[in-house]
């Protein structure tokens, strides 16, 4: 099974995102990380995401998106056991309409850890 742990549900996910995924998936918010935490803060709250996920049953690929300390604290903890962590790729297209920007990202492919 494949778990979503990021900020953008799989409500918003195109059809290629999903069937990317290939198959069920689960979502996860991502926490709310402090910016004033420090390490060891980051730490417990990653063991305290592992704790959660280890605890679902069927988990065999994670996609994080997220804070970079939390993530690559959490990405280190589930592949140290066994669980494939992915990130999604996109392309950014930028158009200008009346003197604004607007991005839009289109998904490409989930690149592993």
């Amino acid at each position: 099974m494949f778990l979503n742990l990021s900020n953008h549900p799989t409500t918003s996910w195109s059809e290629t995102q999903l069937a990317a995924a290939g198959g069920k998936v689960i979502d996860l918010q991502f926490p709310q990380v402090a910016p004033d935490g420090d390490e060891e803060y980051i730490e417990q709250l990653a063991q305290e995401y592992y704790d959660k996920i280890v605890q679902m049953k069927d988990i065999k690929t994670v996609h994080i998106m997220g804070e970079m300390n939390f993530t690559y604290s959490l990405v280190n903890k589930l592949k140290a056991n066994g669980i494939k962590c992915v990130a999604s790729t996109t392309k950014r297209e930028t158009v200008e309409e009346n003197g604004v920007k607007i991005s839009k990202f289109n998904f490409v492919r989930f690149r592993e850890y």
